[in-house]
């Protein structure tokens, strides 16, 4: 009997929950997600990498200028924010997308390119 009120209850209710891949609920603001970068920003100090507690961020070409980028390993990524936190002109964040699943390993590596500032170049000595 205390089935059949549970189910009367319940009948005209609407549902609890979502039909998740066709309705998604907003993210909440301070959700740590998927990395994304400006590499206009970027100097290549490389704070991010040295920073990172599970060794997910790998610079591309080297500290410096010789910087071309980031890899990111989204495997590895502990979604701690600590690179965001350390970075000095705020070119790495995380953003909330949280839909992170893939069925490839190397599709988790996120590959951001930077164009590096252009060397100068020594003045032509006379003779």
């Amino acid at each position: 009997m205390a089935m059949e009120r549970e189910l009367l209850k319940n009948a005209f209710r609407k549902p609890a929950t979502l039909i998740y891949p066709f309705e998604k609920v907003e993210p909440p603001e301070g959700l740590r997600g998927k990395h994304d970068y400006d590499g206009d920003k970027c100097i290549g100090c490389g704070l991010c990498a040295r920073v990172c507690p599970s060794f997910a961020i790998t610079l591309k070409g080297g500290p410096g200028p010789k910087c071309t980028g980031l890899l990111v390993d989204l495997g590895k990524c502990l979604f701690c924010q600590q690179c965001e936190e350390v970075c000095p002109k705020e070119a790495l964040w995380l953003t909330t997308a949280y839909e992170l699943a893939v069925l490839n390993k190397k599709d988790c590596i996120l590959d951001f390119n930077r164009t590096p500032p252009p060397q100068p170049q020594a003045p032509p000595k006379k003779a």
